[in-house]
């Protein structure tokens, strides 16, 4: 097995270009280190060095060691760095699993208040399908799912719905599609190229067009609600979004407001194992998103 303090002083001869300068660094002798090279010599099989006069000249193999001594230790000083800055071992893990369905700037919104805490938490957050994300929560792999649809009752998960609150959808679509559509909204989306997601929002939205008499041209159905918005940006069709996410919306994809459906009811779930939620995190969450994100 290779010694790695023994590729260290070779690491350091080779960038001090020699052994008595390395030695001074080092606060070691020059036999000490002199031996050292020469132990990792014998167990490499390799010269790692060579005399040319007084002066030490390092081979094309001590080259290529030294090329990996480099990557090797800077892969160590690295994983220092992030050791020292990771969180304190007492930090309270928060593993909260994401559906599919609901949108990352949500789900962002939904989770910042757990790190707002006094205690500090570690959060691991998991997105996957919502039947994956159940089976975890049953296991007590997660503290939490936070979900658009509630748990459904027969699946034989011991687990409970906390809604966090609901809002409305709103209809985005580059300038000259917005133009396009706005006047006579809603009625204006009838033919309209659509792009839409998929889940209980893909529900809700159905409803709300069958309500009003309207059928789209549907040209895009999206699990991947950013990637929605991105193909909603290159002007591929319309496309919709929660309103709580307005501005945001506005302002990263550069498109405008084609019209808002009020009475579309895009709830949202935090489910959980616990009837009465206990986890500091959770109850973060749960009280922000009733208070604050969905409270108007």
């Amino acid at each position: 097995m290779l010694n790695y303090k023994q590729l260290h002083y070779f690491w350091n001869v080779a960038t001090a270009g020699g052994i008595r300068r390395a030695a001074e660094r080092m606060h070691l002798t020059p036999q000490t280190l002199s031996g050292q090279i020469g132990e990792l010599e014998r167990d490499l099989g390799v010269k790692l060095f060579v005399r040319s006069g007084r002066r030490l000249e390092i081979t094309e193999a001590g080259k290529l060691a030294l090329a990996r001594a480099d990557e090797i230790f800077q892969i160590g000083n690295e994983l220092t760095e992030m050791l020292k800055a990771s969180p304190p071992e007492e930090a309270l893990p928060f593993r909260v699993g994401l559906a599919d369905s609901v949108p990352k700037s949500i789900a962002f919104r939904l989770l910042a208040p757990a790190f707002e805490l006094t205690t500090p938490i570690r959060l691991l957050c998991h997105r996957d399908r919502l039947e994956n994300l159940f089976a975890e929560l049953a296991i007590h792999k997660l503290e939490l799912v936070i979900a658009d649809q509630q748990l459904p009752s027969g699946l034989g998960v011991k687990a409970f719905n906390h809604p966090l609150g609901n809002c409305s959808m709103t209809f985005f679509g580059v300038q000259d599609l917005a133009r396009r559509y706005r006047p006579d909204f809603p009625r204006s989306l009838e033919g309209a190229p659509m792009l839409m997601p998929t889940g209980s929002a893909r529900g809700a939205l159905g409803g709300w067009f069958a309500e009003h008499g309207i059928h789209p041209r549907v040209v895009g159905e999206f699990d991947d609600t950013a990637l929605l918005k991105t193909f909603g940006q290159a002007g591929l069709g319309l496309f919709p979004a929660p309103s709580v996410m307005k501005e945001e919306v506005r302002r990263v994809y550069d498109v405008e407001v084609v019209g808002e459906a009020k009475d579309v009811d895009v709830r949202y779930f935090a489910i959980s194992a616990e009837r009465r939620l206990k986890h500091p995190a959770v109850m973060a969450v749960s009280a922000h998103a009733r208070q604050n994100l969905f409270g108007g």
